[in-house]
């Protein structure tokens, strides 16, 4: 057994401290086994757990899945603690220097007059610091592990930074048409790998017509992904209070069934 004073409340020294103790040799097997790449569905899992928690506006909840997310970072700090490569300072560090240098306007003596300037500023500090010699580079520089739709939207928006866009918000409705006309033809050419490729270029279309209309592209697929499971749920009350199964049923007796249930969520 370890030895290790309880507190009545702690802090973040304390947490890297745990976190050491269970990484260490007489800690916990599953602790000393984990590396980076074990945990990365966990720190993903977590970090949406918390945005959840925000969506619910769960102040407890918060509380706690915060925690969880900052336990993740912790443990990574702490791998490589252990390899001799950097520590939870050196990320804090990294993290307030890169604050400062991106708050001129703040820590320094840059004047915004706007939002829109401060955004500028940012984006331009993090090309030079980044090395990002074109406007490409900002494009690459999305991450490919976020979800498609938010790094779809994210490259859209850098697109637009540059130049690169639509003139209009009727142009951006024309562009949906015509991906939808070309995924069209590629149906009916039954060229599946055709298909693919029209059916990613509709959606990329749909992504860049949301930003367009201010509507966060990925938030809009989870509210009707929402709507959805609320509409399914009452079709299937309305099929059992008739006693009947609905996998059973034909389409066009669904269909009448999923019309009714929209009735009572619109």
């Amino acid at each position: 057994m370890i030895e290790f004073n309880t507190k009545d409340n702690y802090n973040i020294n304390d947490l890297i401290e745990i976190v050491r103790l269970l990484r260490s040799e007489n800690g916990c097997p599953w602790d000393k086994e984990q590396t980076h790449k074990s945990l990365k569905s966990d720190f993903i899992e977590e970090v949406c757990e918390a945005v959840e928690a925000i969506d619910l506006d769960d102040k407890a909840l918060m509380r706690e899945e915060l925690g969880d997310v900052l336990l993740q970072v912790v443990f990574h700090c702490s791998i490589e603690t252990d390899a001799g490569s950097f520590d939870f300072d050196d990320v804090c560090d990294e993290v307030c220097k890169k604050l400062i240098v991106r708050h001129p306007h703040v820590f320094g003596d840059t004047v915004v007059n706007s939002t829109d300037d401060v955004l500028r500023n940012w984006d331009r500090i993090k090309k030079e610091v980044k090395g990002q010699d074109t406007y490409t580079d900002t494009l690459k520089s999305v991450a490919k592990t976020l979800p498609a739709l938010m790094r779809a939207q994210k490259i859209g928006k850098r697109a637009m930074r540059a130049g690169f866009d639509y003139a209009s918000v009727q142009d951006a409705f024309k562009a949906l048409e015509s991906e939808k006309a070309e995924l069209d033809e590629a149906f009916v050419s039954g060229d599946s790998e055709h298909i693919l490729e029209e059916f990613g270029d509709l959606l990329f279309s749909c992504v860049n017509l949301a930003r367009h209309l201010g509507i966060n592209a990925e938030q809009a697929l989870t509210d009707a992904s929402d709507k959805f499971i609320r509409r399914f749920e009452k079709a299937e009350e309305l099929i059992n209070d008739d006693s009947l199964d609905m996998k059973e049923l034909e389409p066009e007796k669904l269909d009448e069934y999923w019309k009714r249930a929209k009735n009572f969520y619109k």
